[in-house]
């Protein structure tokens, strides 16, 4: 098998794993090593994967052969699949080839798991090892990392590559032993736990040696068991608070070839992965709380038909209006409409005169959804709007079938 049909291979079943973004690495560029590669700069290209997400990684699997029998993975050991592996050389040459022609800004490389978790995470470091050293590559790396592998691997791992993630796959460990039983969460916990304190540590201390500068990340996979949106937010919170990661990715279950009869028929709604990356956003820049946007006492699941911000609002229609001109940042946050940037632009406003509703038109609110939430100088929302009424005025319109 020459390289072309081993890319064929592996890059189709890297496409899989969401959690590839280069977003928190440090800027950095190869002009006064006289090496190759940046993560900074113009004449980057971005490239598009077949499910059309766009990347600017060469975004590969070394090898998808692997000694688990995970049910939702499609290169799972009983998986009947064309197999492949890359050498750490082919890893290196086809990265430095990408970048040059300038398709690329660095690396994502993840595994399947080949004779041991050691083995497998040794080949990893050594091409983020041998594009470092060797050529002096000073692009992105993201080295996907193998919790059972040991620690002075996942160390040097740290030391050349910008990102490390662990995957947690499920929501639930109940989920995780039913179609992941080889796996354990109690170690994914462990060695998040060893990579936040490696990456404290260098963040620390300005003179130790560089760790994954752009943090770690994680992905779990929506829809393959019974979690709730409730439970994977929850997930996500604990992760965030207590492993400080950069990204929590969400991946909508994708039916795979002779699936087991415990996995789902047809795969969530893509909308519903959309709805979890904007209720993660609102937990992490809006104030959320996992339980506001899922509440306790329902079947934990977010709508689909409109956005979990503004579902929060018409729960709580006794909160609003707001008035722009003297409520807090915290509760101008949560306005349906209103974005981070917005609410600091009329906080800056207020301090120097009385906001008015020409001025939300004019920073380019989306007024039909703002103005049933806020009060202005000149304006004040019809009381006789009931929520059910106004739910239908605001609800996101469908996505029309493009084949009839």
């Amino acid at each position: 098998m020459n390289v072309t049909e081993k890319l064929a291979i592996l890059a189709d079943a890297a496409k899989y794993d969401a959690s590839c973004s280069s977003s928190g690495g440090k800027g950095r560029n190869s002009l006064k090593s006289g090496g190759i590669g940046s993560t900074e700069g113009m004449g980057i290209c971005h490239a598009y994967a077949p499910d059309g997400r766009c990347i600017s990684l060469l975004k590969i699997l070394l090898t998808n052969f692997c000694v688990y029998d995970c049910v939702y993975c499609v290169n799972r050991r009983s998986s009947n699949v064309p197999r492949a592996r890359f050498t750490v050389e082919e890893v290196v040459e086809l990265t430095l080839a990408f970048y040059r022609r300038n398709y690329i800004e660095g690396l994502f490389l993840s595994s399947g798991i080949i004779q041991s978790p050691d083995y497998t995470m040794e080949q990893l470091v050594r091409v983020a090892r041998t594009l470092r050293t060797e050529h002096r590559f000073a692009g992105y790396i993201h080295l996907k990392t193998i919790p059972d592998a040991a620690p002075e691997l996942i160390d040097a791992a740290g030391r050349w590559a910008d990102r490390l993630s662990i995957n947690v796959e499920m929501p639930t460990e109940g989920g995780l032993k039913s179609l992941a039983p080889e796996k354990d969460l109690g170690d994914i916990r462990s060695a998040m736990g060893r990579l936040r304190l490696s990456i404290d540590e260098a963040k620390a201390e300005k003179k130790a040696p560089r760790f994954a500068p752009a943090g770690q990340s994680t992905q779990m996979i929506v829809g393959a068991d019974a979690a709730s949106d409730r439970d994977v937010l929850t997930a996500s919170t604990n992760l965030y608070t207590n492993y400080h990661l950069r990204r929590v990715y969400y991946s909508a279950f994708s039916p795979i070839p002779d699936a087991s009869k415990i996995l789902p028929l047809k795969p969530p709604p893509l909308v519903r992965e959309h709805r979890l990356y904007q209720a993660d956003w609102l937990m992490r820049f809006y104030g959320f709380a996992a339980d506001e946007i899922a509440p306790p006492g329902d079947d934990g699941m977010l709508s689909l038909d409109m956005d979990p911000k503004l579902a929060w609002a018409l729960r709580h229609r006794e909160r609003f209006p707001v008035d722009v001109n003297r409520a807090s940042r915290e509760m101008l946050l949560r306005v349906p409409g209103l974005g981070v940037k917005t609410v600091d632009k009329l906080i800056a406003m207020r301090a120097h005169r009385r906001v008015r509703y020409d001025d939300l038109v004019r920073l380019r609110v989306p007024v039909k959804k703002v103005a049933p939430f806020v009060e202005t100088v000149d304006h004040r929302p019809r009381g006789d709007r009931d929520t059910p009424l106004l739910r239908g005025d605001l609800r996101e319109p469908a996505q029309p079938d493009l084949f009839g």
